[in-house]
């Protein structure tokens, strides 16, 4: 939905302002009770309420027209709304891809023709991204100006480009897309008034695509549907949206390394099937340091029955390019899909980290959900497939989450769809916290990062202690190091890859290479210093050290990094090189560099 405060003039409310935020600066605690109280006593236009984006804005307005010269971090820091969004490093920028045809033809998927494959048009993020027609440049500047007005730093944004299997939509529509997702977040700044750029009036609505599927009938496809309106589409007035080249989104890539708004993580979602040599690699040089791929399921047989169009060999070979490249890896998975059980799932969640061809970095848990327009449908009406119950879905939770290794970071434990849209199955949508009540129950505890963050805590820096986790992988050994605090709250961690066989890129042929460098806390601005904030004790610049001479210990002659774009600067200070793909540092040489000689603010 569009946020009225994109529209607000806090000119026009000059003297209220004044007043109100005097008031809000003045309360000895900032609580909702008290903070209701002075928005009674300052009404907006006579009766109603002033927003908290509408006050930011106010406050940056007086505090630059009347040269109060305020830091306005304590001011944003009462009034943040949703600190969550930001509290761990970074500002997540989701953009979705258009409808396009899917490859896969599995049972369980989400067929609604208005959105990407597996996307339901009431989602949160689907309503967004329809409203603004899809437009990567659109959909990715409003979200910096939402989180700009409620209180949110937007230097270091991941954007996370969902809509299925993107590796199936063309090449020119890749690097298009990507350009425009660039071009957002160069040419945004704090001045920025308008979410919305000039849309060309060619471009299609699929929200006006009457066609639905069935599934119980499945008489027509989501793929005969959206290419259908796709078709409908006129060539040669649509050629302009996906007129970029490589050449252009270097360009963008150059502009975004000093832009206000620097992208520190780019993310892409597609299938295990779909991934060669050759897609890897374009992927990369698209900027993306982090791909979400999804396995689904560790059975064979399973995947067959849910139709899902590859194996766990097809998984196995995906995870392993990934992890040649220096992707990090955030893998989706299924419980209750048709043909599975309570048992077999948690057997598959032990499987997904006892192999070392899978030990993913990252994991959203997807329960099997059934929706009208997934052929599941018909399954159902026969009774062949059935949701789990709460109690059985809640077990089988706990015990991933009790398998999951330290390394790991559980993302996601249950999909945003409505509960409108979901004919059977889980509308509980706090599943994760019933889950961990019950592990704290049973006297255990939940290892994955997530549940360790330090998010908001203040920490002391001298109270921190380096752990380090060794484990192999398909390709090799990997080093997990972290800082944590003595209730072992993780503040930062590195993902450190020594490859044992030979990777099939020459520019990282000899390298060890560093796949992730993640300080957690709220995101600070570059530059910015906040005491003892985690994002600035230098502990990104201490563990980077760190892998340097494990390294060079370990025989590697060059240490290379999976830089995203606006991280690259930082690198290139701490004496990283650029390659065509990463960023490289002789090893052996960078161990003679003193401590003292490296830059203090790390990248997030």
């Amino acid at each position: 939905m569009q946020e009225s405060s994109f529209q607000f003039t806090p000119e026009t409310y000059e003297e209220q302002l004044l007043a109100l935020i005097a008031e809000i600066e003045d309360l000895p605690t900032f609580d909702q009770a008290g903070y209701q109280s002075v928005l009674r006593r300052h009404p907006k236009d006579g009766s109603g309420f002033f927003s908290k984006s509408e006050i930011i804005q106010g406050f940056r307005y007086l505090n630059r027209k009347l040269d109060w010269g305020l830091d306005e971090l304590p001011f944003l820091e009462k009034l943040r709304m949703k600190p969550v969004r930001t509290q761990s490093g970074v500002a997540p920028v989701a953009v979705l891809t258009k409808p396009y045809p899917c490859p896969g033809k599995c049972i369980f998927c989400p067929s609604d023709v208005r959105m990407p494959k597996s996307y339901l048009s009431d989602e949160p993020g689907a309503q967004r991204a329809a409203q603004h027609q899809f437009d990567p440049f659109n959909q990715s500047l409003s979200r910096l100006l939402t989180y700009h007005n409620t209180g949110h730093p937007v230097d270091k944004a991941e954007v996370i480009v969902l809509g299925g299997t993107w590796s199936s939509y063309p090449e020119a529509y890749q690097i298009w897309f990507m350009k425009r997702c660039f071009d957002a977040l160069n040419e945004f700044s704090p001045e920025t008034r308008t979410p919305y750029a000039p849309r060309p009036e060619e471009a299609y609505d699929f929200r006006r695509t009457n066609a639905r599927v069935d599934g119980r009938r499945m008489t027509r496809s989501y793929n005969r549907i959206v290419s259908q309106a796709l078709g409908r589409l006129d060539p040669a007035a649509t050629s302009n949206l996906e007129e970029s080249d490589w050449a252009s989104l270097e360009r963008a890539h150059g502009r975004n390394e000093s832009a206000f708004a620097r992208c520190v993580g780019l993310v892409v979602e597609t299938r295990p099937d779909n991934l060669e040599l050759e897609e890897v690699l374009r992927i990369r040089r698209l900027g993306a340091t982090k791909v979400q791929i999804g396995i689904q399921s560790l059975s064979d047989r399973i995947l067959s029955l849910n139709r899902r169009g590859h194996d766990v060999a097809d998984i196995r070979k995906a995870m392993t390019l990934l992890r040649q490249a220096g992707f990090k890896i955030h893998a989706h998975w299924m419980p209750n899909l048709f043909g599975s059980s309570p048992e077999r799932d948690v057997e598959y969640s032990e499987r997904l980290f006892g192999d070392p061809d899978f030990r993913p970095d990252e994991l959203k848990i997807y329960p099997c959900s059934l929706v009208e327009s997934a052929e599941l449908m018909g399954y159902y009406e026969r009774r062949q497939w059935l949701p789990y119950s709460k109690g059985e879905l809640t077990w089988v939770l706990t015990e991933c989450l009790t398998r999951t290794p330290e390394y790991c970071r559980i993302t996601r434990v249950i999909r945003d769809i409505p509960g409108t849209d979901i004919v059977i199955g889980n509308k509980v949508t706090n599943l994760r916290e019933v889950a961990e009540e019950q592990i704290r129950a049973r006297g255990l505890e939940s290892r994955d990062i997530r549940a360790r963050e330090i998010r908001h805590r203040a920490i002391d820096p001298n109270s921190l202690t380096l752990r380090r986790l060794e484990y192999d992988t398909s390709i090799g050994r990997e080093v997990f190091l972290q800082f944590v605090t003595p209730e072992d709250r993780i503040a930062a961690f590195l993902r450190l890859c020594l490859p044992q066989q030979p990777v099939p890129i020459p520019e990282i042929a000899d390298s060890a290479m560093i796949r992730e460098v993640h300080v957690y806390g709220h995101l600070a601005a570059i530059g910015q210093k906040e005491g003892v904030r985690s994002q600035h004790l230098g502990l990104g610049r201490d563990l980077i050290s760190r892998a340097t001479g494990i390294a060079a210990e370990a025989g590697y002659p060059n240490l290379s990094v999976i830089s995203a774009v606006g991280t690259r600067p930082y690198y290139r200070k701490l004496g990283f090189t650029d390659g065509p793909l990463y960023q490289h540092l002789d090893s052996n040489r960078s161990q003679q560099r003193t401590a003292s000689a490296w830059p203090p603010a790390d990248p997030g």
